[in-house]
């Protein structure tokens, strides 16, 4: 076994027992309506985020961790002789990157190596999971985290949102585009490239007919798609997880397909009912 610990943040929302099972880090960002502070995934559910949203009519702002945070964190498993990999949200997204950054370099160098994921929610799971194996066959810190810094390029990160109305909450849509949009019944289809989140499209009709159009767009790359592990996030969508695991499990020769719920953060951004689908691709 190597002695490096995997680190991460809430927002990799990882499969129910992960954390316990592999023995996983996770310091959580923090959710924040007026002037009540939570803890993502620790303090509050994304089931109560929607709640207040519902009868508020105002979205919850997210904060990255602090410097302090990470610290706290980390000094525990440096004191007693490991090393760390932590794999960060998309730096184009949140300060936590930076902040993990400032808190490692309080530590001598080279024991703790910062990744950024270019990732959000399932994206960064699955590169969790490759640091993980990988440290269980005994590669050192770096070695991991040039690992990463390669298969985190390969990352396919898609999201079909049900609503635009937390779009249009959160000031990432013009009150006409949610009004139309909700008139036609348009599905936005986004997806994480070079770590920012862009639009790549959008489904008139049925929310199904956006999900089907997001399960062709990952067959199309079935060829290259690694078959270790493919993940399913979804907000409140069971159903629609559900048809993706099962169209997947049929169709692709995958070893795991995990189903997780997505947490506060990204919940909070993207509104319930939405579902991703995450897979990496051979290089």
């Amino acid at each position: 076994m190597s002695n490096v610990k995997i680190f991460s943040d809430s927002t990799s929302d990882l499969p129910k027992g992960w954390k316990e099972t592999y023995d996983i880090g996770i310091v959580p960002l923090y959710v924040i309506f007026a002037e009540e502070t939570y803890k993502d995934g620790v303090d509050i559910t994304p089931e109560e985020i929607y709640r207040r949203v519902t009868v508020n009519g105002s979205l919850p702002k997210t904060a990255a961790p602090s410097p302090a945070d990470f610290m706290t964190a980390f000094k525990p498993v440096i004191d007693s002789g490991d090393d760390i990999v932590y794999v960060s949200l998309s730096s184009s997204l949140s300060s936590t990157f930076q902040n993990a950054l400032l808190a490692a370099g309080e530590y001598p160098a080279g024991r703790i190596q910062i990744i950024d994921s270019k990732t959000v929610c399932g994206g960064i799971a699955l590169l969790i999971m490759k640091a993980v194996r990988a440290a269980s066959k005994g590669h050192s810190a770096m070695e991991i985290a040039a690992m990463l810094q390669q298969s985190r390029e390969l990352v396919e990160t898609e999201f079909v949102i049900d609503t635009l109305d937390y779009l249009y909450m959160g000031g990432r849509c013009s009150g006409m585009q949610n009004f139309i949009g909700s008139l036609l019944k348009i599905r936005p289809v986004l997806k994480m490239v070079d770590g920012s989140i862009v639009p790549v499209g959008k489904v008139r009709g049925k929310k199904e007919k956006a999900v089907e159009q997001m399960l062709q767009n990952a067959l199309a790359n079935i060829n290259r798609m690694d078959k270790e592990l493919l993940i399913i996030a979804h907000t409140l969508a069971e159903e629609d997880a559900q048809y993706l695991q099962t169209a997947l499990w049929e169709m692709t020769g995958v070893e795991e397909i995990a189903v997780i719920h997505a947490g506060c953060v990204i919940g909070s951004h993207c509104g319930p009912h939405t579902v991703g689908l995450m897979y990496i691709l051979e290089s």
